[in-house]
């Protein structure tokens, strides 16, 4: 969440940044303003009544030490009142702190000056593409045709399960999925990311801290007896690892990698946009989440899509990045960078990869801070990205590398799978 006191400083280029997400947000800001004013000045109004109490306090165990009971009497009725007004005033502070914080969670994060501005996907500035786009032989299938011809994804079987959404892998095809999932994380560790095995779900404080929530709250699987939520992605009990945490300046960077199952109530739609593999509520990711220090988390960030950028080239699947515009950007991020990889048999870009700079956003919300070298705390940054979603990889893959004999399988991915073909 934005920090009080760069909203205090820098109003009028917060509301200048935030337009680029087509945000008026001039009212939301001055209501906060408004409200912080309130509340600095009835904690004010509170330490000094706590200030006199305490005062009178001390006057009045001297006045019973002196003798002086009716002096000290009729002190102990003037703090009594004074304790009345100083818990009003308390309560005052509490609901108005509360209607300030919650306020707070309104506001998306300042786009980074390098984003433009847009209202939607079709706004977002193609920064790079690299590799050759196959030309298939006649007949070439989508992947959910071959995953029928070849029996290694059975989706009506997971609508029986489940429900849509929820498909069930079979033979090469599981196989494949797990040798995508290995061979990402072996990517990331080697690249220096601690692997790390989180919890499938998560608890209230958790969504909030790193802005699932209130923002995603219709998207997210509540499990509302415990009142917990299936993680929508790694990111989130990954990045809480540093909730009310406070790292040394020494520790920079952090950097971790976890494979997990994501789940995600996506709006039912139909089309053969989120035929298949295109869209699931269920599916797996790889994530690698880093927490660095704010003057180098940018150069951080593009050592992630670099990162990226490796993978993809050893899968040999033509692709190209994004650079999201203000009306695209997710709720937390400064700046993202969407890798795309390209379905030949569907002919269309498929979103498989996005690489974040929060800044201090969820730092602020998680109390993730380190000391710098005047040993004073200062809010870190966070940043994290997909390497990689494996649904739409694996869609690419599937159609990319279809032949009329069967499907191949990257080179690079033949010691983790075992074979060489489905067919």
């Amino acid at each position: 969440m934005l920090q009080l006191q760069t909203i205090r400083d820098h109003k009028d280029e917060l509301v200048q940044a935030l337009g680029k997400r087509n945000i008026d947000a001039n009212g939301l800001l001055e209501e906060v303003l408004l409200l912080d004013e309130k509340r600095r000045s009835t904690q004010t109004q509170l330490d000094s009544l706590l200030a006199e109490s305490n005062k009178l306090s001390k006057e009045i165990g001297m006045l019973y030490k002196t003798g002086k009971v009716q002096e000290a009497n009729l002190l102990k009725e003037k703090t009594v009142i004074l304790k009345e007004e100083s818990k009003q005033l308390g309560d005052d502070l509490n609901t108005t702190a509360e209607e300030l914080q919650t306020l707070l969670y309104q506001i998306p994060n300042a786009p980074h000056a390098t984003v433009p501005a847009g209202t939607s996907e079709e706004d977002n500035e193609e920064v790079f593409k690299e590799g050759e786009i196959p030309t298939l032989a006649e007949g070439a299938l989508p992947h959910w045709e071959l995953a029928k011809k070849y029996d290694i994804i059975d989706f009506e079987l997971g609508v029986k399960i489940a429900g849509a959404g929820f498909p069930v892998y079979k033979g090469k095809g599981a196989r494949l999925q797990r040798a995508l999932i290995s061979y990402f994380l072996d990517k990331n560790t080697a690249a220096g990311y601690t692997e790390i095995q989180v919890p499938h779900l998560v608890n209230e404080l958790s969504g909030y801290g790193t802005g699932q929530l209130p923002d995603k709250e219709g998207q997210m699987y509540h499990v509302t007896a415990d009142d917990l939520y299936l993680i929508p992605t790694a990111e989130v009990p990954v990045t809480n690892i540093f909730r009310d945490v406070i790292v040394n300046e020494s520790d920079f960077p952090i950097t971790y990698t976890g494979y997990t199952p994501c789940f995600r109530r996506e709006a039912g739609s139909y089309g053969a946009h989120v035929r298949g593999l295109n869209r699931l509520h269920q599916f797996d990711k790889v994530e690698i989440v880093r927490v660095e220090h704010p003057s180098r988390s940018y150069e951080a960030l593009d050592g992630m899509v670099e990162h990226v950028k490796t993978i993809l080239r050893e899968l040999k699947l033509p692709y190209r990045i994004l650079r999201l515009c203000g009306g695209d950007l997710g709720f937390t991020a400064a700046l993202t960078f969407d890798f795309e990889v390209f379905s030949t048999a569907q002919d269309r870009w498929l979103e498989i990869s996005s690489v974040s700079n929060f800044e201090t956003y969820q730092a602020n919300r998680l109390k993730l801070r380190f000391k710098d070298e005047n040993g004073k705390n200062q809010l870190a940054h966070t940043l994290n990205g997909s390497s990689l979603a494996l649904p739409r990889v694996l869609a690419g893959i599937l159609e990319n590398y279809q032949t009329p004999d069967g499907i191949k399988i990257p080179e690079v991915l033949i010691p983790y799978c075992g074979f060489d073909t489905i067919d």
